[in-house]
Formats: structure tokens, C-alpha cells, sequence
């Protein structure tokens, strides 16, 4: 092997090096982002069960109003002399 071919080698060997280390860190980023995503996601799901379960009492009661006028119309309606 001469020095030009050892120049070569060291100077492919420097840049595998340095590609490893730029590879490294773009695996630890995406792992990050993953579990960042992750994090996020959870926090909206868990947002929405926790609106839909606080709020769910008066849904209820907005339900129950709703459904008490739609009978108390239709017996209006039924009582209609025409």
C-alpha cells in the first residue's frame, strides 16, 4: 500500500466517521420526535375524554330539556282543534 492509497484510506475513514456521528444524531432526533408525538397525542385524547366527562352532567340535562319540549310540542299539537 502506498501513501496516497493510506491518504485515501484515512481520509474514508474520517468521513465514515463523521457520517456515523451525523447518523446518530438524526436517529436520536426522530426518537425524540416519536416520543414528543406520542406525548402530544395523548395529551389531546385525554384533553377530549376529560371536556366529554366534565361536561357530560350538562349534556345530560340539555338532552333532557331538549326531549321534555319535543313532548310537551307534540301533546300541543295533539290538542290543536284543527
Amino acid at each position: 500500500m502506498g501513501p496516497e492509497d493510506k491518504v485515501k484510506l484515512d481520509r474514508a475513514l474520517e468521513l465514515s466517521e463523521e457520517n456515523n456521528k451525523m447518523l446518530k444524531k438524526l436517529v436520536r432526533v426522530a426518537r425524540w420526535n416519536r416520543v414528543l408525538r406520542i406525548i402530544y397525542l395523548v395529551i389531546i385524547i385525554g384533553s377530549a375524554v376529560g371536556i366529554y366527562y366534565f361536561t357530560q352532567p350538562y349534556l345530560d340535562q340539555v338532552l333532557e330539556t331538549y326531549s321534555g319540549f319535543k313532548q310537551n310540542l307534540s301533546s300541543f299539537q295533539n290538542n290543536l282543534p284543527w
